[in-house]
């Protein structure tokens, strides 16, 4: 049975977007940005394709094109975390951080916890100029034991917001002394 309007299966729609995936990992994000057209001319519903498309866009600095694209996925998916995510980031650079901050909550909405939405809110609440709220989900983040790198540039970010110290941090470390 070869049925031209039966929905391709997710298996399918993962598979459509292999190469434009692995066009990205070698950076060579304007093929990528060819190839994800192509696959989304033929499978308009491909989630995959808008979420990767939104990261080929962001890659080559077309920030409000990428803020559509995530856009279209979180429309078809919504359930995926990767693209409410980076829609979250993207939506707070371009300067919408009550948008920010709907897309992180609503991705904490659907997995309590994550690491990766933790640290979005976080920044959105920090763009916002909102330190207690900044502080809250940057310490939750930090709790999740994120890598040396990220942990250390959000343990600056909250030395920056002064009050109290984040867990682990050296002035916390230095009371238990006494």
């Amino acid at each position: 049975m070869n049925d031209r309007n039966a929905e391709p299966s997710d298996a399918a729609r993962w598979e459509a977007v292999e190469e434009a995936t692995e066009l990205l990992h070698e950076e060579r994000f304007h093929e990528a940005l060819r190839e994800l057209g192509r696959v989304l001319r033929l499978d308009p519903q491909n989630g995959y394709a808008y979420y990767f498309l939104g990261i080929g866009l962001f890659e080559v600095g077309e920030i409000e094109p990428a803020r559509d694209a995530y856009t279209a996925c979180v429309k078809i998916a919504p359930a995926h975390m990767g693209a409410r995510v980076a829609l979250c980031h993207v939506l707070r650079i371009l300067g919408d951080v009550r948008g920010a901050i709907r897309e992180g909550m609503a991705a904490l909405s659907r997995v309590p916890g994550d690491p990766d939405a933790l640290h979005a809110v976080g920044l959105a609440y920090h763009a916002r100029g909102d330190d207690g709220a900044t502080r809250k989900y940057l310490e939750a983040f930090l709790e999740t034991r994120p890598e040396l790198e990220v942990a250390l540039e959000t343990e600056a970010l909250l030395d920056s917001l002064g009050g109290a110290s984040p867990p682990g941090t050296q002035e916390e470390d230095d009371d238990d002394d006494d």
